[in-house]
Parts: C-alpha cells; sequence; structure tokens
C-alpha cells in the first residue's frame, strides 16, 4: 500500500513510517510531498494519508500526535512499541517534551539527520530507522523489567 505525508520529514514523520514498515505494513510505499499536497496526493495515488496538519485520520487528535493513532488505529499494543510512542509523542509534541526523558535527545537526533538530509527524506529515513529500532529494543527491555 502507499502512505503519503508531508515532506521534510522530523520525529512523528519519521516514527509513523519505522511503525508503518515494522508493524503494520513491511512492503508500504511511502511518498512525501509539500505539504499542502498531501491530501489531493493521496488520493491521486490511493494512498493512506498520515501527519498532515489535522487533515488526515492519521494524524494529531484528542492529544495523540500520528504515531499513536496509527497504533490506535492499527490495533499496535506491542509493549516496546508502547513505550516508544510515549517518548515519539514528547518529542514531537513541545507541550509535552517534559513527560519522557529520552524526547529532548530524540527531537535533537531528528534535527541534526534533517540538516544532514534536507531534501531526501528516503535517506533520512533509512538512517533513523537503526535509531527506532534500537530505541524499541530499549523500551521492550524496559517494558518487561517489571
Amino acid at each position: 500500500m502507499k502512505w503519503v505525508t508531508r515532506e521534510h520529514v522530523h520525529v512523528d514523520r519519521v516514527a509513523c513510517p519505522w511503525l508503518i514498515k515494522r508493524f503494520v505494513d513491511p512492503g508500504a510505499e511511502l511518498l512525501f510531498v509539500p505539504k499542502d499536497q498531501v491530501m489531493s496526493a493521496a488520493k491521486a495515488q490511493n494512498a493512506i494519508p498520515y501527519d498532515a496538519n489535522g487533515q488526515a485520520e492519521l494524524d494529531h487528535h484528542e492529544g495523540r500526535c500520528s504515531f499513536e493513532s496509527i497504533m490506535l488505529k492499527y490495533n499496535v499494543t506491542d509493549p516496546g512499541v508502547v513505550g516508544l510512542a510515549k517518548i515519539v509523542h514528547a518529542a514531537d509534541v513541545a507541550a509535552d517534551r517534559d513527560t519522557a526523558p529520552e524526547a529532548a535527545g530524540l527531537a535533537a537526533i531528528a534535527k541534526g539527520f534533517g540538516l544532514t538530509y534536507p531534501d531526501n527524506d528516503l535517506k533520512n529515513l533509512e538512517m533513523q530507522f537503526p535509531v527506532y529500532d534500537a530505541l524499541y529494543q530499549y523500551c521492550k527491555a524496559k517494558a518487561t523489567k517489571v
């Protein structure tokens, strides 16, 4: 399936493709378009829109970030992902930055990768996915250590 979001990925728009590829749709084709074209591109490409400035079902709604909306829609309940969602939410929603100690670091990493790959979202994702794989393992280990 095709999935589309805004270009110039940052925290939520890196975390969402990671979640999609790892837990929802391993064969996903990821598309990135200017922010004002997400919904029209979704229609034209028969793609699922996400993180589209509040215009999509899989977006920031009811206090959730897009990552959390995707988890809810696709019933992703893996304990490692649940823990990762708290970090992603805090890193993506500035008002909630202090709710996860790892959030500031993740936001800084996302900013650095954005500066390193300003015009290549797919390369940015390729480089950042190992960060999310590692954070997932960290959260999974933390969740099983009761």
